[in-house]
């Protein structure tokens, strides 16, 4: 399995940004990314400083959302709902755009499920459980907020 380095991953990023800047033709992955970086135009300036974006942290505890993180939520939940993998996402996806009102709002939902199921696989050694982040998510539905 590819797992690229946290620099890896912020050169993608930025390297992609810079294509769209230029208007430069990008791979079918750099045109997923600057779909998702165009709809954060707060990120634009960190996308375009490289060397900032390596080097900068962006600790939870200090309330900093990491826009790389963010990006890459939104890149895994759109290739979810593309392939509807876990089974039943892509319909939920069009639930929550209905119910949140677009295809944005509808991300982050399934974002910060995704996220939370993340996290507890990683503190808990085991792999993500699908079923309890589509879970999440519809809870998220069914209580019609997001946070």
């Amino acid at each position: 399995m590819f797992q690229p380095s946290r620099e890896e991953v912020r050169r993608f990023f930025c390297n992609a940004w810079d294509k769209h800047r230029a208007g430069a033709a990008g791979t079918p992955l750099e045109r997923m990314a600057i779909a998702c970086m165009i709809e954060h135009p707060e990120y634009h300036a960190l996308l375009g400083d490289p060397e900032a974006a390596v080097e900068r942290d962006f600790p939870v505890e200090a309330g900093r959302e990491n826009p790389f993180l963010h990006l890459g939520l939104h890149m895994a939940v759109r290739e979810q709902v593309s392939i509807d993998r876990p089974p039943g996402v892509r319909e939920l996806h069009r639930s929550l755009q209905a119910r949140y009102g677009g295809v944005h709002a509808a991300e982050h939902v399934l974002m910060e499920a995704l996220g939370e199921t993340l996290w507890e696989a990683q503190h808990s050694g085991r792999a993500p459980d699908e079923a309890q982040y589509l879970k999440r998510a519809s809870a998220r539905l069914a209580a019609g907020s997001s946070r």
